[in-house]
């Protein structure tokens, strides 16, 4: 192929912020058809690359070609009108209103009287669900749909303005595998009507099932746009990383894990509302207590109940052979417990608020002096997270929205070590962050647990549940079906049969 294939081609694009250099002559194009990849660590400058493409920025050097001819991109409208779409990792629905009003929200159809059309967006939205060979109710509230429905409804809302490509950040983050896999479906479908896709992924399997090409960017710069054909897993990595990072999904034994101490945290018959129902298990001091399962299974919820978001019907949590009560966060924080919730941006931070702000929010206790809050003792302290879990942000007073996914997570992480939790659950650590943080990410898991804290993990990400977990508890309808030790799980592939309860 040559250049006249390209559906889009941005060539040499420059960005900077506050006069620090984001994008340096970056080059990137998509083939009409391909799925290109689009790969690099916190902070490579992929967000902003396509940020420029939608219209949010506006590059401060470089051209945009869209079928082979120069266009300004200055607007998100802009964007459409050349026929970009955007699905957005995190959702840009409305869960009040209905599917088919959703797609055409900002667009919607009128009648003669000037009036919107609720029956034809319906039909239109069926017609458009038709051609992608999914099966959605147009008429269904989207507050009552699954994830899988949302991803659906936005890929559909995208199609419905003309999108000749798609912008995909993430997809399967919120995905069970059944779900990603009709996802990677819609994705061939779509590609073979000669729609292009930019897939924005730190999943080297999807990578590698999905896309044609690959472009990795680090520190700003492409660093190369190759054929999948034509780089390994391993070369992407270093590639994206900077560096060899070996052995990091491999299970470590660890000196300390104190397996046959006396309980950290003991949990008796607990059940909470319709997800927890009747569950038991132990937590030692070292160990790291891994929770697989579907979506649905109870996971979360029983994250929440141990934390005093949900409310406990029965049962008794004992933190060091004592009875706790944990019915607020507060309770939860006073007894040594932390949760690293599911939803960083909706649960794990205030966005508008400084990079500093966030990290103080669970620690105003410690600078506190009389009625006052002491800043310098805020600014040291925050800076000492900050250095201590390498937060890359410009400045602490920079909105904590606009850092990357992996920085983001670090600060949620960061704030709830702040507090020195005795027990730390972890729901989705990884979820959305580069092979770099990720590693970093689980080195941490494992330190934490060296140094006697006791630590339960949440994830879908089978190979780095098995890379840290000394046991898995297995859940399903909201009961453990299982609980097994390390040792006795040979492969992903047996985790995923007892998750299946087989």
């Amino acid at each position: 192929m040559n250049t006249a294939d390209n559906v889009v081609e941005m060539r040499s694009v420059s960005k900077g912020f506050n006069g620090v250099p984001v994008l340096k002559d970056v080059g990137f194009d998509v083939r009409r058809g391909e799925v290109h990849a689009l790969a690099g660590g916190n902070g490579a400058g992929k967000s902003t690359l396509m940020k420029i493409l939608q219209g949010v920025y506006q590059a401060d050097a470089g051209e945009i070609l869209i079928s082979g001819k120069p266009v300004r991109i200055t607007s998100i409208q802009d964007a459409k009108a050349a026929g970009i779409g955007m699905v957005f990792q995190e959702f840009s629905l409305v869960p009040s209103l209905t599917v088919a009003q959703n797609i055409f929200l900002a667009a919607e159809p009128l009648d003669r009287a000037r009036l919107i059309d609720d029956r034809t967006a319906v039909r239109r939205a069926r017609e458009l669900f038709a051609e992608m060979e999914v099966n959605v109710d147009p008429r269904a509230g989207v507050s009552r749909l699954g994830t899988a429905y949302w991803q659906l409804t936005e890929i559909a809302k995208a199609l419905s303005q003309n999108a000749q490509v798609l912008i995909m950040d993430e997809p399967t983050a919120s995905l069970a595998r059944h779900e990603s896999e009709a996802l990677f479906e819609l994705i061939d479908r779509l590609k073979a009507r000669g729609i292009s896709i930019i897939y924005i992924s730190h999943r080297m399997d999807e990578v590698y099932r999905l896309a044609d090409r690959i472009t990795i960017l680090r520190d700003g710069r492409r660093l190369l746009t190759e054929p999948l054909t034509s780089v390994t897993p391993e070369q992407i990595v270093e590639g994206i990383v900077g560096k060899k990072i070996e052995g990091q999904l491999a299970y470590r034994q660890r000196d300390h894990a104190a397996h046959d101490g006396a309980p950290l945290l003991e949990v008796r018959g607990l059940t909470a509302g319709r997800r927890v129902r009747d569950v038991s298990f132990t937590l030692r001091p070292g160990e790291i207590l891994g929770l697989a399962g579907l979506m649905g299974s109870g996971r979360t919820e029983l994250a929440r109940a141990l934390f005093g978001i949900d409310r406990v019907d029965s049962g008794e949590v004992r933190i060091r052979g004592k009875k706790v009560s944990l019915r607020s966060p507060q309770q939860a924080i006073d007894a040594g417990v932390a949760l690293v919730p599911e939803d960083r941006r909706a649960q794990g931070l205030v966005l508008d608020h400084s990079v500093r702000e966030n990290l103080l929010l669970p620690l105003l206790g410690q600078i506190q002096r009389g009625p006052f809050l002491n800043q310098g003792a805020g600014k040291d302290l925050s800076s000492t997270l900050i250095g201590k879990f390498a937060v890359k942000a410009a400045h602490p007073q920079r909105p904590v929205r606009l850092l990357s996914g992996g920085n983001q997570q670090k600060v949620v992480i960061a704030k709830w070590l702040g507090t020195d939790p005795d027990i730390l659950i972890l729901d989705e650590p990884t979820a959305g962050v580069d092979i770099g943080t990720k590693s970093e990410i689980l080195d941490m898991i494992r330190d934490l647990a060296s140094a006697g804290k006791g630590i339960v993990v949440i994830s879908s990400e089978y190979p780095e549940l098995l890379a840290v977990s000394d046991r898995v508890l297995v859940l399903k309808d909201g009961s453990v079906i299982r609980d097994i030790p390390r040792s006795e799980i040979a492969d992903e592939e047996y985790l995923q049969l007892a998750v299946q309860g087989v």
